[in-house]
């Protein structure tokens, strides 16, 4: 996704928010996904491509690139996506036997949307954290 095309939404910090970011058409209701939960400040819903039994995605409304830019220019925003993670692992019913919760920051990591996102993963056995090098 390329980020860098103006739009008449700011992000954080004054950040141009690309007319094709694709969490943030989500957020505009432009695209539809499978919300499974959401707050005045966070939306999550289900992942199209998903990874395990649970895997929903927990986004902040506003724009932020990664979970850094998020606690740097918004630590309440920070602390509600936690908070909104948490509910989703709840009401999903993985919070008993574990869950990941994964922020892919920056290409190496594997970031594929530049707008924060946490991936709450269970509902099985989830493995290693890491392939073996």
């Amino acid at each position: 996704m390329n980020n860098d095309k103006p739009s008449a939404r700011p992000g954080a910090a004054g950040e141009a928010v690309g007319r094709d970011c694709l969490f943030c058409r989500i957020v505009a209701g432009d695209i539809p996904a499978t919300v499974v939960h959401e707050t005045d400040t966070t939306l999550a819903f289900r992942d199209i491509d998903p990874k395990a039994a649970v895997h929903v995605l927990v986004i902040p409304k506003a724009h932020h690139t990664d979970v850094v830019a998020l606690a740097k220019d918004a630590p309440a925003a920070a602390a509600d996506l936690l908070a909104a993670a948490a509910a989703v692992a709840e009401a999903e019913g993985v919070h008993t036997d574990g869950f990941r919760l994964l922020f892919n920051t920056g290409r190496y990591a594997g970031q594929e949307v530049f707008h924060v996102h946490g991936h709450v993963l269970g509902g099985e056995p989830l493995g290693p954290m890491l392939a073996p090098r």
